[in-house]
């Protein structure tokens, strides 16, 4: 069975480019929602003094994340002047092809690498995928 991806990565915000990252990142996660139904779940946190960005994303498998990749990456380029990227985590088993346009996004948007966690233990509630919740138990 295909294992779900998690992906975080985490930016500082550039100073002075905090309401233009805001409107960037609004449009971005828009065209995600618009252009990517195989998406589980994306999401943008901003920490409570605004200075730094979170990203998350929940992949059903390693080709939804190939496919966000091919998708969203082109539209990564105009964040290189809004945010410096430090660190990508992925929980799970992307493809050697994603771990290769993840590694490149560090280069375009900041430093560090890629930081894998393959999976060890634990268990998928597929129901609550397909359906945002489980079924209360008889």
């Amino acid at each position: 069975m295909s294992q779900p991806i998690v992906y975080v990565d985490t930016s500082e915000i550039r100073a002075g480019r905090l309401p233009e990252l805001k409107a960037a990142i609004r449009k971005l996660a828009e065209f995600v929602e618009a252009n990517e139904p195989q998406l589980v779940s994306y999401g943008v946190y901003l920490t409570e003094d605004e200075s730094h960005m979170t990203v998350v994303h929940v992949h059903t498998d390693s080709e939804s994340l190939d496919r966000h990749m091919e998708v969203a990456g082109p539209r990564f380029e105009p964040f290189a002047d809004l945010v410096t990227l430090t660190s990508i985590h992925i929980y799970g088993e992307p493809s050697e092809r994603a771990l290769g346009q993840l590694r490149d996004k560090l280069l375009l948007l900041g430093a560090g690498d890629v930081v894998l966690h393959p999976p060890h233990a634990g268990f998928l509630r597929a129901a609550l995928l397909e359906h945002g919740r489980a079924e209360e138990p008889a």
